[in-house]
C-alpha cells in the first residue's frame, strides 16, 4: 500500500476489496477520477464521465494481446501457448475498429430476438429442478454450484448447438479459458491447463462450425453461418477464434449476474420484496443489479497516442482499467447511487460497455438472468441467506462468488 498525495494507491486483490470495491473505488473517484496506480502500474479511471471518453476514444485500444506478442520472442512462448495467444488475439473484445466491425459482422442477425427466447423454457426447466429439491427436503444448498453456474454454462452451449452429450467437456473447457481471460488462474500448472483448455476447445468448436456448414440446425453457430459473412469477409479461424471466446464470456457473465444479484436482493429486502409483487418489472432489476454490483468490474485498454484525460496528460502505451464498476456509482450521474433500487429510471450504467465493445451477448445474458431470478423467487418464497459468509473470486476484473450458501 502507498499513498500519492491524497490518494492511498492499494493492490485491488486484496480480500478486502475483492470482497466489498465499492468504499475504496469511492474514494479515488472522489479525491482522482484518473488516477495512476503504482502497484497496479495502470491507470484506475473511475469516473463516469472519463470512464464513458474512454470506451468512445480512438486513441484508447482494446488491443492488449498484440503488445504482449510483439514484446515476447515466440521461443520463449511454446508453441502452445503462442497458437494460445493467436487465438485470444482474434477475439473482438481485443480488436478495434475498423477491424471490430468485420469481425463482428459475421454475427449479424444470430443474436436477434428469436435466437434469444428460443432458451427461455431451459431456464424454467432448471428453475423447476430447484423446486423439487426444495421439496425433497433440501433446505441448504450453494446457489452458484446448483443454479447460477450450471444454468448460463447449459443455456450457452445449447445456444451454440453442441450436442448434449457433448456439453460436460464444452463446459469444463469454457470455465478454464474463462479462469485465463480474467487472471484467475493461480499457479504455471494451471496457466497451462488453461491454455491447453483453450486449444482444445477451438479445435471442438471448427469441427462444429464444418458440421452446421453441411448440417444446419436452430442455433447461433448455425445463424451466424446463414448470414454469408464467414468466408467472404471473415475467415473461418477468426469465426472459431471468437467462438471459443462467446463460450465462456456469456456463460461467465450470466452466472456472475445471477449469484451476485440474488446475494444483493437478499441483503435488501424491501427490493427483493417490490420484485416478488411485480415480477413483471424483472427487466428493470436486471439493469439495476447490473449498476448497483455488476459482473464487470472494470475494462483493461492501452493508449496507442497521448490523451487528455479529467485535467491529466496520459502517455501512448499506458495501461488503462476502466473502472466501470466505479463509474456506475458516479453521484454525478447517477441519484442515490449506493442504494440498490430494482425500479431505477433511467439507468444509463455501463454494465455491459459502451460504443464499438458494447456487450455482443447482453440480450441473452439479460433474458436468462431475469428469466432465473423470476422463476427462483416464485418457486422458493422462502428464500434467505444462511449464516455462512459469501466466498468470493479473486479477481481483477470480475465480480464473482465461488459459492453462495441459502436457504431455500
Amino acid at each position: 500500500m502507498t499513498t500519492t498525495g491524497q490518494v492511498t494507491d492499494r493492490y485491488l486483490l486484496d480480500d478486502d476489496i475483492v470482497a466489498d470495491p465499492f468504499p475504496y473505488l469511492a474514494a479515488l473517484r472522489e479525491q482522482a477520477p484518473v488516477h495512476w496506480s503504482p502497484i497496479q502500474r495502470s491507470w484506475l479511471v473511475t469516473g463516469y464521465d472519463p470512464v464513458t471518453t474512454c470506451f468512445t476514444e480512438p486513441a484508447v485500444s482494446a488491443d492488449r494481446i498484440t503488445p504482449v506478442l510483439e514484446r515476447t520472442p515466440r521461443h520463449l512462448l511454446g508453441p502452445e501457448a503462442a497458437r494460445a495467444f493467436e487465438i485470444m488475439a482474434g477475439w473482438m473484445v481485443f480488436v478495434d475498429p475498423p477491424e471490430h466491425r468485420r469481425l463482428r459482422s459475421a454475427f449479424r442477425g444470430a443474436f436477434g430476438p428469436k435466437q434469444v427466447r428460443r432458451n427461455r423454457p431451459m431456464v424454467q426447466e432448471a428453475v423447476a429442478g430447484l423446486a423439487a429439491r426444495v421439496r425433497d427436503g433440501h433446505d441448504v444448498i450453494d446457489l452458484v454450484a446448483e443454479l447460477a453456474r450450471p444454468l448460463p454454462a447449459t443455456v450457452a452451449a445449447a445456444w451454440m448447438g453442441v450436442p448434449a452429450e457433448d456439453t460436460p467437456r464444452f463446459q469444463r473447457w469454457a470455465l478454464q479459458v474463462g479462469d485465463l481471460a480474467l487472471g484467475a488462474v493461480q499457479s504455471a500448472q494451471e496457466h497451462e491447463a488453461s491454455e491447453r483448455a483453450l486449444l482444445d476447445l477451438f479445435d471442438y468448436l471448427r469441427g462444429l462450425v464444418r458440421l452446421r456448414r453441411h448440417a444446419p440446425q436452430e442455433d447461433l453457430i448455425s445463424a451466424a453461418l446463414a448470414g454469408g459473412v464467414v468466408d467472404d469477409t471473415v475467415t473461418e479461424d477468426e469465426f472459431v477464434a471468437m467462438l471459443t471466446h462467446i463460450a465462456f464470456a456469456g456463460g461467465e457473465t450470466t452466472s456472475n449476474l445471477i449469484a451476485v444479484g440474488t446475494w444483493n436482493l437478499l441483503r435488501h429486502p424491501e427490493q427483493l420484496q417490490r420484485l416478488r409483487e411485480d415480477p413483471e418489472s424483472a427487466s428493470l432489476a436486471v439493469e439495476e443489479l447490473l449498476r448497483f454490483d455488476g459482473p464487470s468490474k472494470m475494462s483493461v485498454r492501452q493508449l496507442r497516442a497521448d490523451l487528455e484525460l479529467g485535467g491529466t496528460t496520459l502517455r501512448r502505451g499506458d495501461r488503462l482499467y476502466l473502472v466501470t464498476a466505479a463509474a456506475n456509482r458516479d453521484p454525478s450521474r447517477f441519484e442515490r447511487p449506493d442504494e440498490l433500487d430494482v425500479r431505477r429510471q433511467p439507468n444509463p450504467h455501463l454494465g455491459f460497455g459502451q460504443g464499438e465493445h458494447f456487450c455482443l451477448g447482453a440480450p441473452l445474458a439479460r433474458l436468462v438472468a431475469g428469466a432465473a431470478l423470476t422463476d427462483l423467487l416464485a418457486a422458493t418464497p422462502r428464500l434467505a441467506l444462511t449464516d455462512s459468509e459469501p466466498q468470493w473470486q479473486a479477481s481483477l476484473l470480475n465480480r464473482g462468488l465461488r459459492s453462495l450458501p441459502v436457504r431455500l
